[in-house]
């Protein structure tokens, strides 16, 4: 880990010391997070209700600038110009380098039609089926760690070597048994959990950044 996700790292743990707790477990997601970029791979998120805004939000901080700019590299830039001179270079200064990643819970088609076709629990664990390889990582995240749908989607990831990570509540619940990693935030009201993801994924989120455009 270099210096500054390092520092997004210590700041969380000054900023919220109750995650001491599960410091570790951060941290070995951070590692598990990073391998799947550094090997060309894809995270996958899925989540209900508030849950799922989260998932939403995680996708917005990765697949573009976060805290960092994230300039494309000049072989990109080379590419856009040689294919369209005139706006080569205005698309290249708009664009910024991503990192994969897929929010489950978006396509509303898909999710109504899957509900409807298949069964509501599954439409997670289809889109995972669908989209995932050996390599990719499943973020699970469930105040409860209880919710059908997103542990079908788990088990899912498991038997097709996609690893898994829980972020959930203080028991665990079935995702504690079956995440290769779970960060189980010390809270047990379902809006207070809530209140300790959004900085533990937002720290996650500067620490694979800050790790792989520094």
């Amino acid at each position: 880990m270099n210096k500054q996700a390092q520092k997004e790292f210590d700041i969380l743990m000054a900023n919220y010391p109750q995650l001491s707790v599960c410091a570790q477990d951060i941290f070995a997601s951070f590692e598990l997070i990073q391998e799947t970029y550094l090997q060309g791979c894809i995270v996958m998120i899925c989540g209900n209700g508030g849950s799922a805004a989260d998932a939403e939000h995680m996708v917005g901080e990765l697949m573009k600038g976060f805290k960092l700019k994230r300039p494309i590299i000049d072989r990109q830039r080379k590419r856009l110009v040689d294919a369209f001179p005139d706006e080569g270079d205005y698309l290249a200064d708009h664009l910024q380098r991503a990192l994969p990643t897929i929010s489950l819970v978006s396509q509303s088609s898909f999710l109504t039609a899957a509900g409807n076709d298949l069964a509501p629990d599954m439409v997670f664990a289809q889109q995972v089926f669908g989209y995932g390889n050996i390599g990719d990582v499943l973020i699970c995240i469930s105040t409860s760690g209880n919710a059908q749908n997103v542990i079908n989607a788990c088990k899912v990831a498991k038997a097709n070597q996609i690893r898994t990570i829980g972020l959930t509540g203080e028991k665990g619940g079935k995702l504690r048994e079956i995440c290769d990693v779970t960060i189980c935030v010390p809270a047990n009201e379902t809006f207070r959990i809530q209140e300790y993801h959004l900085p533990v994924y937002h720290a996650l989120c500067a620490m694979i950044e800050a790790e792989l455009y520094l």
